[in-house]
């Protein structure tokens, strides 16, 4: 791996941990509260395409579970994949790579900013897609409630994600043109 492309995944696990550590928001009514993880996916994907932004997301995870204390809330270790949110941290990895591939197939390098954003928007509520069907099912399993249940669960999150994803493709865009990390 070249020199760039190690600097660009290892700033991109530092910018995850960044905003995993960012003080999470609590949302009315629900006990779990909002973080900035998935911007952290999202960016990656969508960023530095299907191959560095996975392993950004896989170096922020390894980081996690040799106990360093990078995800929200101060946690690490394995247990934590071993328990109810294991399964959107597997997720993010698998999104991350889905983003970056989506994202080099729909938002072209173009003037038009429209398209460009567009395209990533459209690969970032991929890999919230792709977040949500490993981590709904990992919940419901480790949790001991029914697919459902979780699903209703999850009901509140999709409109901060679906935001996440467009600040995220927003960001991607701008960022982008003038700092292209994305060969395409």
């Amino acid at each position: 791996m070249r020199t760039r492309n190690t600097v660009s995944v290892a700033l991109f696990a530092a910018l995850l941990v960044v905003l995993s550590l960012v003080p999470p928001i609590p949302m009315p009514g629900v006990p779990v509260p909002v973080t900035l993880q998935l911007l952290g996916v999202i960016l990656a994907g969508c960023m530095l395409g299907p191959v560095r932004g996975p392993l950004a997301v896989l170096l922020y995870l390894v980081l996690a579970a040799i106990g360093l204390p990078v995800l929200p809330g101060g946690r690490g270790g394995l247990g934590v994949f071993y328990g109810p949110t294991g399964g959107f941290l597997i997720g993010m990895l698998l999104g991350s790579a889905v983003c970056g591939g989506l994202a080099r197939l729909t938002a072209p390098r173009t003037d038009n900013p429209f398209v460009s954003v567009s395209g990533n928007f459209l690969a970032a509520l991929a890999c919230v897609v792709v977040v949500y069907a490993i981590g709904t099912p990992w919940l419901a399993a480790v949790a001991g409630i029914g697919n459902g249940k979780a699903m209703m669960g999850m009901l509140p999150f999709i409109p901060v994600d679906v935001a996440k994803a467009g600040v995220g493709a927003l960001v991607a865009y701008r960022v982008q043109r003038v700092w292209p990390m994305q060969g395409r």
